[in-house]
């Protein structure tokens, strides 16, 4: 048997709720744990249980599908129920597998669905270990082989992925990206900086010189762990 799609429906009005919500129930392979109006109470769900897909509207007057999705991004997949277009572009900025405009048929749900469960059947991690990282840029999901990351440098909200063949610009964080890497791979030697183990060719002083060149510093906070890690 196929494992369940743990998936949240969030809108302010009850009526997309219960449309969405009967779309749902026609598909045994979702299983709704959350469906109403209140984002304070999805955001409980959110971090209490393991969470695949969240439909969501953008206007809300709590919080707004933008807001919500800035707090949970790359932790968590999104389809978009919107009666505005507009939003669109400032959406796909996040894991956004589709975007529905309403009145949503029940046609174009299942698309959306099915589109989700292609994404997870080419990209999920856990069927690649942790050879590969998956992250989404430019509205482009990028398959990232963690061989080939030479460093990771952290750019206030953003993160630039220096491979060996280009860099790629990630609206993320380095904590939350350092979740998602191998940890007996990876190490943050610094508040800006994650390296991978195999690319360290020289340490002198404060500083690590990776293979390609590079001179990174290790920060005062991270110098016991990183001494560790390297033991």
């Amino acid at each position: 048997m196929s494992k369940k799609i743990n998936c949240i429906i969030l809108d302010d009005e009850p009526l997309a709720v219960q449309l969405i919500s009967d779309y749902a129930s026609r598909l045994s392979q979702l299983h709704v744990v959350y469906a109403g109006s209140d984002a304070f109470k999805a955001i409980e769900h959110l971090q209490a249980e393991t969470v695949d897909l969240v439909f969501i509207d953008i206007q809300m007057p709590q919080l707004t599908g933008i807001e919500l999705m800035q707090l949970f991004n790359q932790k968590h997949n999104f389809i978009i129920t919107s009666a505005y277009p507009q939003y669109a572009l400032d959406a796909y900025q996040f894991h956004v597998i589709d975007f529905l405009l309403k009145p949503v048929t029940f046609a174009r749900f299942y698309q959306g669905v099915e589109k989700y469960q292609r994404w997870q059947e080419t990209f999920q991690q856990a069927d690649t270990g942790d050879s590969y990282l998956l992250v989404k840029s430019d509205r482009k999901q990028y398959r990232i082989a963690t061989e080939t990351i030479q460093y990771i440098e952290g750019l206030k909200d953003y993160i630039r992925i220096h491979t060996d063949t280009e860099k790629i610009m990630v609206l993320e964080n380095l904590k939350d990206i350092l979740t998602r890497l191998p940890g007996h791979k990876f190490v943050r030697i610094h508040r800006s900086y994650i390296i991978p183990r195999n690319g360290i060719k020289v340490i002198e002083g404060n500083q690590i010189r990776m293979t390609n060149g590079t001179w990174l510093p290790i920060g005062e906070t991270y110098r016991k762990q990183t001494d560790e890690w390297l033991r």
